[in-house]
């Protein structure tokens, strides 16, 4: 689908978005495959990135993200202060013992931006870092997101009804996830919390329990972003009890 802009920007976008999940720099013809555009058509628009610090040219002639990228997302992080709110419920899972936390938003019609994660205190990991972006339609962040934006579905409806999503394998084969909405003050969603890591310690006995922290650093979280969900707070609460009572 042809975008409504001005096709020079959609193109500088298309060259920044070729260095997303690339921690190495690119040759031009890495950038020209990646993007499809004439190395001439790079030349030319490479320049008005880097003018602007959004490339950088290293001395071997290959191309990185510049500095402008990193600081637009602190003043999104300052703008929207969810740094501050956010991180500190992430280091409350972790230490509790939960798999590594993250908060993610939609980043447009198909993807979803991984904004925050702390690693778990387990020796293994998955495969998920800040900035990365992921699918809106794998992964349990992602289902939660799409939920609670209105996509209709029986899936969706559960998710709405006990405000958590669970994913096995979706997104990596691997790796398993349970996420929950967090909401602002207007009501609406801000963003998913989620813990992910190896799908084998998955288990009912973590699951449930990793479902009741989950679901009350989710609500924590929408308290400190001014919202109120007290639908999400009794299921919360009853998720907290079960857990409780099977552990008397």
């Amino acid at each position: 689908m042809a975008s409504p802009g001005v096709a020079a920007v959609d193109r500088a976008l298309t060259i920044l978005s070729a260095f997303d999940g690339e921690p190495n720099a690119l040759t031009l013809a890495a950038l020209s495959r990646r993007t499809g555009f004439y190395k001439s058509t790079l030349l030319r628009l490479i320049a008005s990135l880097q003018a602007h610090g959004y490339v950088l040219q290293l001395p071997d002639g290959r191309y990185h993200l510049g500095p402008t990228p990193f600081r637009l997302g602190a003043v999104y992080q300052r703008a929207n202060h969810l740094y501050d709110h956010v991180m500190p419920v992430l280091r409350q899972l972790v230490a509790a013992g939960t798999e590594s936390p993250s908060f993610h938003v939609r980043h447009d019609a198909k993807q979803r931006l991984c904004v925050f994660r702390v690693d778990s205190q387990h020796s293994t990991l998955d495969r998920v870092e800040a900035g990365a972006l992921l699918p809106l339609d794998r992964g349990a962040a992602g289902k939660v997101i799409l939920a609670f934006d209105g996509t209709k579905g029986e899936t969706f409806d559960s998710i709405r009804d006990t405000f958590v999503a669970l994913s096995f394998g979706e997104r990596d084969p691997d790796c398993a996830g349970i996420a929950a909405p967090v909401f602002g003050a207007d009501g609406r969603l801000v963003g998913a919390l989620s813990v992910s890591g190896p799908k084998p310690r998955f288990t009912p006995d973590t699951i449930a329990a990793m479902t009741a922290q989950v679901l009350q650093g989710a609500l924590r979280l929408t308290h400190a972003l001014g919202g109120r969900n007290d639908a999400m707070g009794r299921v919360a609460d009853k998720s907290s009890q079960q857990i409780v009572s099977a552990s008397v």
